[in-house]
């Protein structure tokens, strides 16, 4: 009987490789929050669905679920304007007072128009009739709307600042998401700590230069924006766009006490420098707020939030069950925060943030 040779392991290719961990270590399990929590950063409306469908086919079983969660409320980043917001609203903000606050999003491609600029604060102040409790600012502003003579419209475009000191004037906060994480700018080649995910999902690639701006262009952009709105409330999604570089996010944080961020989706780039994100919170106890951006968010993924920001575990999986990890080859430590920083964090930041 002839047996086939044994598979050479020096010929694995990338796409097969799903090394397991041998590390034996403590494994806290977290069930409910040490505080009640705000989830500062998901999406629940009908914008990423693929069939245009809601996000949450049933309501009252999200509310179940956060109950059981101990999460009393989740900022909806899904209004868009005019009746989607209204839609919006209804189905999460008034059926469920108190559990939802739910965010508008503005056309910037309107600001092609001749008179784009009065145009949007005209959605704004019709978005904020509506219910509207804040603006969602998506990263598409920097890297795909266009100005009418064909240039990228930046996120410190004169006619971005003023529609967003409105919203300032308004009393809604602002959740911006500029650029992306900074493997996503760079040469797709061996040395890009990303590219298994970037293969997956090629429109994900920004680093072409003859398209569009370089990371380091847009987060200047974004600080500037900042800056120029003292009136107005920001909140940095995805720890302020920089989660690489939290060097970069304290500047800003540092210069602008109207400028906050979330932790939102970024687990995977924090949980490998625990200590230094650890120190920035330390350092600005009132500027970071609790977001997940997990969806649909399930029991599961609040449990290992939790155990990220509360115990001192050490070399877990950011991406349980998932083979090969979605945002990295590597796993994390948890943060380990002092409770007093933990109740900002998890609810109280946000309450001042969202005007509750």
């Amino acid at each position: 009987m002839t047996h086939a040779p044994a598979p050479d392991p020096f010929d694995l290719r990338l796409k097969d490789w799903a090394p397991r961990s041998q590390l034996r270590a403590a494994a806290t399990e977290v069930a409910e929050p040490a505080f009640p929590v705000i989830d500062a950063h998901n999406h629940l409306g009908r914008w990423l669905t693929p069939d245009g469908g809601w996000m949450i086919q049933d309501p009252g079983a999200l509310v179940a679920l956060l109950d059981e969660c101990g999460v009393g409320m989740v900022v909806n980043l899904d209004g868009l304007w005019g009746n989607e917001v209204t839609a919006n609203v209804e189905r999460y903000d008034r059926a469920h007072p108190g559990r939802f606050v739910t965010f508008c999003q503005l056309e910037w491609e309107r600001l092609a128009e001749p008179d784009g600029e009065r145009a949007l604060i005209a959605s704004l102040d019709d978005s904020a009739a509506r219910g509207a409790r804040g603006v969602k600012v998506w990263k598409s502003l920097g890297l795909t709307f266009r100005d009418a003579d064909g240039t990228l419209i930046s996120p410190d475009d004169p006619r971005v600042i003023a529609v967003l000191r409105h919203a300032g004037e308004l009393g809604l906060p602002v959740l911006i998401h500029t650029a992306d994480p900074i493997a996503f700018f760079e040469p797709l080649d061996r040395h890009n700590e990303r590219i298994d995910e970037l293969v997956g999902v090629p429109e994900w690639w920004f680093g072409d230069r003859s398209v569009h701006p370089t990371f380091d262009r847009l987060m200047d952009a974004h600080a500037a924006l900042v800056l120029a709105c003292p009136g107005t409330m920001f909140i940095g999604a995805h720890a302020g766009g920089s989660a690489e570089d939290l060097d970069r996010v304290e500047r800003l944080l540092a210069a602008a006490p109207n400028y906050t961020i979330d932790t939102a989706g970024r687990m995977a780039e924090l949980g490998r420098q625990p200590r230094r994100f650890a120190r920035l919170v330390a350092s600005y106890p009132d500027q970071v707020l609790f977001g997940t951006d997990i969806y649909p968010v399930t029991a599961e993924q609040y449990r290992l939030h939790y155990r990220f920001f509360e115990t001192a575990d050490e070399g877990f999986s950011y991406d349980p069950g998932s083979e090969v990890p979605g945002q990295g080859r590597w796993d994390v430590s948890a943060l380990a925060l002092d409770p007093a920083l933990l109740q900002r964090v998890y609810a109280g930041n946000a309450r001042r943030v969202l005007n509750l």
